[in-house]
Order: structure tokens, then sequence, then C-alpha cells
């Protein structure tokens, strides 16, 4: 970062390192840290509350790190963590001011905010085209799918190709065209081919260059990793998404917490909103199909919606076998009129799983038309139960041990103070909730909150020894600062809970599974019987016929 900046920005970073140590003093589970662990440094600022912390381990399988400070000019140089919630909502996961803007900076950053989330890798993380940042991406989280925002791709072939989009309109259009709907690598390959071709742009840098990282952001070589996408019209803003319309060009230093925390405000309405229109509403169902009305009753209202639509797409579209290898099947599925744009469905109908050439369930995590056609041409009625990610249900934050997205068990003050806050969180949800389906209820609710808050105040007031004993006479005397050989005893009991755990969840869901076959099968049956039985009609009524004349 230039000096100029770091002198204009030196007493807004004092504002903001206050606010977070109040932040801190306030709820000790609220985490800054400075880089080069002193406030004077110079250094870089992460932070996280615990609802960034809690809402990671629910959806915390992909990952923006939001850096659009860097190129659009900010005052400010801000950045955030994000991802989506189970509405397709951005939610937070952490935020930094970068005032060094280094390689080892990011790296920090990084670090940083992967160690409070307890080094938990994320499946993808996407970025901007940035060399510092994909280093440090590199370093940090190897293990996670990295790609690169294509709107920023867009936007700077708009700046080094400036020339070419004002000479040929047609340009942008035709290059979008050729990243956006190529379906196989053949097919992007002549499509870019033909693009260099035609506008004569086969000496351009720029071009080469992003060629050769086309596997980071071209949609087509990203659909095996999931990313949540929704569709091209939830990125067409970008990475800032979260903060678009709070933190901007024009923010000041001295503007940013109050932006920030604009923003957050923002976003928990819109996800609160959104938790009661799924809870107390019901979707109008399309179609007659089991299947769509399991869907509604699973799955939060946006999500469902994109899964209708892809369900009532089947209608158009048709599958045909075209290979059977023991139990699994291959089918070519189209829509009616575009038969060369097919995509192929391999069934294994023991195992009740397909996968498609489309890929979108691997990349969004809601399944496509493509199998849904083969399903109802296998009769499969109800949606099998891998092909419903939780983290896109109305249960997406159910904090039960069995899931994969529990949180960790809490060994110190710090995480047992955010489980805490989580489940008190969910608690108060559910009660505004149903305290305001009417009148009546609501005057009930508040009377038991005020009840509660005041019992609340007189446990404070008797001090932390009146809390400590409350919990010993209710018999729980767990402590988490053991150390030794009972602490190592605990931790093995509870990973042998859970090893059990997850053992009969597998048994379960491959009994699941199995049931599901036997009830495809048995369905099959019936239909070939009452197929039998309207032949057999027929035939007897010929035969009166017959006998008649």
């Amino acid at each position: 970062m230039s000096s100029g900046r770091e002198r204009a920005l030196g007493v807004g970073v004092q504002h903001v390192l206050d606010y977070l140590k109040r932040m801190q003093a306030e709820n000790p589970a609220f985490f800054y840290a400075v880089e080069g662990d002193n406030d004077q440094s110079g250094g870089s600022i992460f932070w996280a509350d615990v609802t960034a912390r809690t809402n990671y381990t629910y959806f915390g399988d992909t990952v923006t790190f939001d850096t659009t400070y860097r190129t659009n000019r900010y005052r400010v140089p801000f950045a955030s963590f994000t991802g989506l919630n189970h509405h397709g909502q951005p939610v937070l996961f952490g935020c930094a001011l970068i005032l060094n803007d280094s390689e080892s900076s990011f790296i920090w950053v990084l670090q940083t905010w992967l160690h409070l989330m307890a080094g938990r890798y994320p499946i993808s993380i996407t970025t901007d085209p940035d060399g510092i940042i994909q280093v440090a991406v590199s370093q940090v989280l190897p293990g996670s799918r990295h790609r690169f925002c294509k709107w920023g791709i867009f936007r700077e072939t708009q700046e080094k190709l400036a020339d070419r989009y004002q000479s040929h309109p047609t340009f942008e259009f035709e290059f979008k065209r050729c990243i956006n709907e190529a379906e196989t690598i053949q097919e992007f390959e002549a499509s870019w081919e033909s693009l260099l071709q035609r506008y004569n742009i086969t000496d351009k840098e720029w071009l080469q260059s992003i060629y050769s990282a086309r596997e980071q952001w071209v949609p087509l070589y990203m659909r095996d990793a999931f990313f949540g996408d929704l569709g091209l019209a939830d990125r067409s803003e970008g990475l800032n998404t979260f903060f678009g319309g709070h933190v901007n060009a024009s923010t000041t230093i001295q503007m940013l917490i109050k932006q920030y925390e604009k923003a957050v405000a923002n976003w928990h309405e819109k996800e609160l909103k959104a938790d009661y229109d799924t809870t107390n509403t019901s979707p109008v169902l399309k179609t007659p199909s089991p299947m769509e009305k399991q869907a509604a009753g699973l799955f939060t209202r946006r999500i469902f919606m994109k899964f209708q639509e892809e369900l009532v797409e089947t209608l158009a579209n048709s599958a045909t076998k075209i290979e059977d290898s023991g139990g699994v099947s291959t089918y070519r599925v189209a829509k009616y009129g575009e038969e060369h744009k097919a995509h192929t469905v391999s069934f294994n109908s023991f195992e009740m799983k397909a996968t498609c050439s489309c890929r979108m369930f691997e990349y969004s995590g809601i399944i496509c038309r493509h199998i849904l056609a083969v399903f109802r041409a296998k009769n499969v009625l109800t949606l099998p139960s891998q092909y419903i990610l939780k983290r896109w249900t109305r249960n997406a934050k159910s904090s039960s041990m069995t899931d994969e997205n529990a949180p960790e068990v809490p060994v110190g003050p710090q995480e047992s103070l955010t489980v805490r806050y989580n489940n008190l969180r969910q608690e108060a949800i559910k009660y505004v909730e149903e305290g305001a389906k009417s009148i009546y209820i609501y005057n009930v609710a508040m009377d038991g909150l005020q009840e509660a808050a005041k019992k609340v105040a007189a446990v404070k007031n008797k001090g932390p020894g009146a809390a400590l004993d409350g919990n010993l006479a209710n018999g729980s005397s767990k402590e988490f600062h053991t150390s030794g050989e009972n602490h190592m005893l605990t931790f093995q009991s509870v990973d042998e809970k859970k090893k059990k755990i997850r053992e009969l969840t597998v048994a379960l869901e491959s009994t699941n599974q199995r049931c599901e076959v036997y009830r495809t099968n048995l369905l099959a049956i019936l239909k070939d019987m009452e197929d039998q039985k309207l032949k057999l009609s027929v035939k007897v009524q010929n035969a009166r016929l017959s006998l008649k004349e």
C-alpha cells in the first residue's frame, strides 16, 4: 500500500481497532487479530464475529474471497470472506483490512481466517484473477478448488481489448457466448479458435494468458467441484455481493464500521424473512408428482423454486435408453426439437445413483432436469437421499452431531460460548416465528421473554459463582480446561461415540437405498400388472364383440 494511502488511513485504522477491542470486551467469542501481533505494527487486520464462525460450520463448503478494492480503486483496502446460506443468500465468514498489500500479508490473512475456522478447508474458493492472491491461496488452501471470478476476467478483457469492443459491437456477445454456452471441451476449443480468427486477434497476449488459465475460470472446466452456483444471473455483479451498496469506492475508513454493521444487519434481516417465508407459506405445486411435494417440504423456498424449474422441464425432455450393462443403464436425454443438445445420463438402479454430462448437481447441489427425466422413465417417484443436499434444506442449521458440517465438541471457553450462542439464537428464531402468528400468541411470548429476562438478570447479579453452583446443582460438572490423562480419555470417548454414530448413519443410508430399490422394482411390477390387466380387458371386450356378431 502506498505511503499516501497509509497516512490517510492512520486515524481511521485506530478507530477500527478501538471498535474491535470494544466488541471483544462485550463478547469474548468475537475474534480479531493484527498482523505482527501489535496494534501499532501497521500490519493487516482480520476479524470475525461468532455468527460468522457459526455460519461457516454450516455453509463453509464454498467461499468467496472478495478483494474488489484492488480492482475498483477503493479508498479503503477492505476484503471479506463470504459464502452462500441455505437460501442462496450471501453470508459472512470474516473481514480484513489489508494494510500491507503484499503476498505475505495475503498469506497471513488467509492463514488467520483458516485457523479461526478450525483448519477446515472449503471445497472451493473464488477470487479475483490476481497473481498475488493466486500464490497465497495455493500455499494456504492447497486442497481447495481455486476459481477466478469470471466477471473479473470479462472486466479486464474489456479494458485490455477496448479497441475491439469499440470497433466490433458484436465481439462482447460472441466472447461471452463462447465462455458460457460451451457444453464440451471440443465445442469450447472450436468456438475459441473461431472467435480469434473472426476478429483477427490471434496475437493478443492477454487472450493467450486467460486461455492458458481456462481451467480456473471457464465454467465448463469447473463443473466437477461444488461452487453453489444457482445461475449466471446470481454472479452478474462479480464478487462484491454481501457489501455491495454499503462499501464502495467512496467509503472512507471512518465510515467503514458503520457500513459494515448496516450490511450485516441487512442480510440478517433478509435471512430471517426468507426463513419466515419458507416456514409459514406454501409454494404452488405445478405437477402431481410426489417428488415435487417431497421437495417442497425439504428445501428452502428459493432452492425449491430452482428444483421445481428443473422438474417441470422434464415434461419436455425425453429419456432414451442407449446402453444397458448389468445394473447400469445409459440414457440420452434431449428436449423436443433440440436433439443436437442431448445430454448423457448413467443410472445405477441398485444404488439409485445417476450422473449427468451437464454436472449440474456436482457444481450447484441441485439435481438437473436430465437425471429427473430418467427418474420419471424409471418410475422413481421420490428424490433419493443422496440428492438432498442438507445445506439447501430448511434444516441446514440443525446442530445434530451426525451432520458432517456440525461444529466440533467445545474444548475451551471460546468454543463453548460459540455453541451456546448458536443454540440460543436458533431457539430464539423459532420462538419469534411462533410468537408472531397471532396477537394472543404474541402477548404470551412477550410475557415469557420478559420473565426469562428477569431470571437471567437475577443470575447475573449473583455473580459467576452462582451460575457455577447452578450448573453443579443440575448435575453438570463438565470441565473443558482439563489436561493430561482424563482429557485424553474424554476425547477418546467422544471420538468413539462419533465413530459409532457415523457407522450407524452409513448403515441406515444403505438400508434406505436398498428399500428405495425394492420400492422401485415393486412399482415396476405393479405397472406391468396394470398393463397386463388392460390388455386382457381389451381381449375380453373384443371376444364379446365377436360373439355378438
